[in-house]
């Protein structure tokens, strides 16, 4: 009895240690007598990845985390098992993100040209490119972290809120609704200026039409006028021209010369009008004063009173004679 009962115990310890090993196997994520590859990632932080999480490859879990190990410089290592027949993409890389919101996370290996447009991803990616021997990693934030950013956009766009409300009250409801009409106001004053503008562009369109059709006329004239200087030119008119023009610039260069000689006698001839005028004003000045016999004549008034009475004397004479000839004619005829 004794031998059986240490038998069941055995069995029991037996099944149990099986148990604890296999237990140790799931857990662990061990796979016995399956081939395995490996690759090797670094990262300068891999986040919440713990040994045995999964891996995934377009998709698709295709391996385990294996091993996770500080490295020198700062990196993190991480030893990651995959089937022997998965095929890793071009360039591939390692990017590390959260699989749940329950805090599990995975590594998902894809092609360096998958990588999101995240600026912060490549710059860890370029960082960790510089070892040709292991694959460069990156990690994205975790739900928490962006839980977080979250939470502080939330109370920042609370915070805008309340000063809008603040900012905006009845009042400045009010004063908005005023802006609003005085801008509709101006709108439909702008709208009557566009409208007389644009009759003003109408008118000023027209002119520049007349005007470029002025100027069209113009130019054709100019096209004759310029045919004709060259048919001119051809036949030899414009060579009689040049010599007519310096037959008169002599005839002018003559003139000029005349002219010249004129007026140097013109100056001699106002020399001597002025000293005749000088003379004359000194002939005026004695006549004025007195001096002379004309001085006399033309200041002594009793000249004037006797040529009077002497005139009315001449005219009683003429009279006289008129009417008695004979008095003062005698004619005696053989």
């Amino acid at each position: 009895m004794k031998r059986t009962n240490d038998f069941l115990v055995g069995i029991v310890v037996v099944v149990c240690t099986l148990a604890v090993i296999v237990a140790t196997m799931w857990v662990n994520q061990s796979d016995v007598g399956q081939p395995r590859a490996h690759i090797v990632a670094r990262f300068r932080d891999v986040g919440n990845v713990r040994v045995g999480s999964a891996v995934v490859i377009r998709g698709v879990q295709s391996g385990r985390v294996d091993a996770i190990e500080l490295a020198e410089g700062g990196w993190v290592k991480m030893r990651i098992r995959l089937d022997e027949e998965v095929e890793l993409p071009r360039r591939p890389v390692v990017l590390l993100n959260a699989a749940s919101l329950f805090g599990e996370w995975q590594a998902i290996v894809m092609s360096v040209e998958a990588l999101p447009p995240n600026p912060d991803v490549r710059r860890q990616i370029e960082e960790a490119s510089g070892d040709p021997s292991v694959i460069p990693g990156a990690m994205l934030p975790d739900i928490a972290q962006l839980t977080a950013v979250a939470g502080g956009i939330a109370g920042n766009v609370a915070s805008v809120a309340e000063r809008f409300r603040v900012a905006f009250d009845d009042k400045a409801a009010v004063e908005l609704r005023a802006s609003i009409g005085n801008v509709a106001a101006l709108s439909a004053e702008l709208a009557r200026t566009v409208r007389r503008q644009s009759r003003n562009l109408d008118t000023v369109a027209a002119q520049v039409t007349l005007g470029a059709e002025e100027m069209r006329t113009t130019a054709e004239a100019i096209r004759r006028v310029a045919g004709r200087i060259d048919s001119s030119t051809s036949e030899g008119q414009v060579r009689s021209i040049v010599r007519d023009l310096e037959r008169s610039a002599q005839q002018l260069v003559e003139t000029t010369d005349q002219v010249r000689k004129l007026t140097n006698g013109l100056a001699q001839s106002q020399g001597h009008l002025d000293r005749v005028l000088a003379h004359s004003d000194s002939v005026m000045a004695k006549v004025n004063s007195g001096r002379g016999t004309l001085g006399l004549l033309v200041n002594d008034p009793s000249l004037y009173h006797r040529s009077d009475s002497l005139v009315a004397q001449m005219q009683s004479l003429f009279a006289d004679i008129k009417a008695n000839p004979k008095r003062y004619v005698n004619v005696r005829i053989f």
